[in-house]
């Protein structure tokens, strides 16, 4: 394991644990979308069915375990927990995961390195965590106001997925044979979904001003 492909794990993590933090210790899910949540539980069901049969290592196992459990607890939380479920905005939440849900899955269908049930899986996890993100995204420009821990959290999503872009490029140019084009693209759409946020996000840090999307 290269710095990169650890520096984007850890990143991965500290994003969740922001979240849950934000979730456990403040009673308050304002700003988070559960649509996204929803989709991001989806994405690791599906990537990791080969948790119990395929052992790589115990760090691969336990990091599978920690953002399976991690994102399932967070959907519990804002859908079943009484104090934090009130503080979920339903009324702005409103983008239909099932218009991301469906195209992933047929593309997954379409275009795979395998045609086999753990692939297709795989792959709609792929496609499907690159595109995870947006009902957040949407729900930040409607709301506009963004408190610290969700800045913060969504920052660290796209940090983390820009380093897993150089671990790739190392791996590139030091493993012979290194090509994967599926992961790859999809990546590049992830990270470029979260450029204008990044925007923002270091102008108001830059002018030390709260975070605004614009309308």
């Amino acid at each position: 394991m290269n710095i990169f492909r650890l520096a984007g794990d850890m990143t991965h993590l500290a994003s969740v644990l922001v979240l849950l933090l934000k979730i456990h210790t403040i009673k308050s899910c304002a700003g988070v979308s559960l649509k996204t949540q929803e989709l991001y539980a989806l994405v690791f069901v599906t990537r990791y069915l080969d948790i119990f049969t395929d052992f790589i290592s115990l760090y691969n196992t336990t990091m599978k375990l920690v953002f399976l459990g991690s994102s399932l607890s967070i959907v519990w939380y804002m859908r079943h927990h009484k104090i934090v479920r009130r503080s979920y905005d339903k009324d702005q939440d409103t983008f239909r995961h099932v218009l991301l849900v469906v195209p992933c899955l047929v593309l997954a269908l379409v275009i795979h390195e395998k045609f086999t049930f753990k692939e297709i899986m795989w792959t709609f996890s792929i496609f499907l965590e690159a595109v995870a993100i947006l009902p957040q995204l949407v729900l930040l420009q409607r709301t506009r106001n963004i408190d610290n821990l969700t800045g913060q959290y969504i920052l660290l999503l796209g940090a983390y997925r820009s380093l897993y872009i150089l671990n790739w490029v190392y791996r590139y140019f030091t493993e012979p044979h290194f090509v994967h084009w599926i992961t790859w693209i999809a990546g590049l759409v992830q990270t470029l979904l979260y450029a204008d946020f990044f925007y923002y996000y270091f102008q108001s840090w830059k002018n030390n001003t709260k975070l605004q999307l614009p309308a």
